[in-house]
């Protein structure tokens, strides 16, 4: 089987709320936290939507599960197979899980350990490949013409967009309006779905955020044409995506305001702010977007910003070297 969804229309701010009927008592509502000694130092009101409290550890769980509750019975009897380093497999898995289905995950051999472990405990076969010899997404493909099962990908798919967009759409309800939303970027499931959900409320500027060793998106968006990174050398293992994809890349350019790169220390000392300061344990994925806040001074001056902090999911030996380098 192919992907699913993919002959439908782009997902829009009325697919985004559809999704947050869907997830409506499954996902978790994820807590809005904010900071006197954030705003004291960006000199802003700042919200932080904290992911990493979501099911699974990451905002993946909204997508996965809105995807995968969106098939037909027909589909869904065939078994889910995707394919992922992390994140996504660990909240596939979890949806397998919960809705009994069967699920099977094409990962890289260095995945890291502690989301292998996670994935395979919620209960899906993991099958790895390797990924000098092929891409995981053509790996993925092959195994679901050959196993007749339904193909979900981590983020280029309509309704994994569209159950991304609703951690935007909660923040906006629980805490909006804003000036500026900030959004880590992969893929830019979370980014495109949060700039569609951004839509439901004028003037807020939605910036995405990436490592500066992984700026495909960002390449793209200045550019106008799709670029790609293969295996960028990023802590931030969850944004390592080589690039937008045929969904998100256009939802992206065409809703999103302005793209923005941060530094790897940059990464790791935003990551340090949430451990220490806020006890958020978050993994580097998920510090990016306040990384992008903390080194420009005036972004947040006299505004209110919303950060998407969007998962949880670390390796705490690696944790532990990113954190006691600084």
């Amino acid at each position: 089987m192919g992907e699913p969804g993919f002959g439908n229309p782009l997902p829009t701010l009325r697919s985004v709320r559809e999704a947050a009927e869907r997830l409506r008592g499954i996902a978790n509502r994820t807590p809005t936290l904010t900071s006197r000694t954030l705003d004291a130092r960006t000199g802003g009101s700042i919200f932080l939507k904290c992911e990493c409290f979501q099911r699974s550890g990451s905002f993946k769980f909204r997508g996965a599960y809105n995807a995968a509750a969106s098939l037909p019975d027909s589909l869904r009897a065939r078994g889910i197979l995707t394919y992922s380093s992390g994140n996504h497999a660990q909240a596939m898995a979890l949806v397998g899980r919960t809705l009994g289905l069967s699920v099977t995950v094409v990962m890289p051999p260095n995945a890291p350990a502690a989301k292998r472990e996670a994935t395979r405990t919620y209960g899906a076969e993991i099958i790895t490949y390797d990924p000098k010899a092929a891409l995981r997404e053509d790996v993925a493909r092959e195994l679901a013409r050959e196993q007749r099962s339904t193909l979900i990908p981590p983020f280029d798919h309509p309704d994994v967009v569209s159950g991304q967009g609703t951690a935007a759409l909660e923040l906006f309800e629980d805490s909006g309006p804003f000036d500026v939303l900030l959004v880590p970027c992969g893929g830019g499931g979370l980014l495109s779905g949060s700039a569609l959900a951004a839509t439901s409320t004028s003037g807020c500027r939605v910036i995405g955020v990436e490592p500066e060793v992984a700026d495909d998106a960002t390449k793209s968006f200045r550019s106008g044409t799709l670029h790609a990174i293969r295996n960028p050398p990023t802590i931030a293992d969850g944004l390592r995506t080589p690039s937008l994809g045929t969904i998100t890349w256009p939802l992206v350019r065409d809703h999103v305001s302005e793209m923005r790169t941060v530094s790897e220390d940059e990464i790791a000392e935003a990551m340090r702010f949430l451990w220490t300061r806020m006890k958020l344990v978050v993994e580097p994925s998920g510090a990016v977007a306040l990384a992008a806040l903390l080194k420009d001074d005036q972004l947040a001056r006299d505004r209110r910003v919303g950060v998407l902090v969007s998962g949880g999911n670390v390796d705490l030996d690696a944790a532990c070297r990113i954190l006691s380098s600084l």
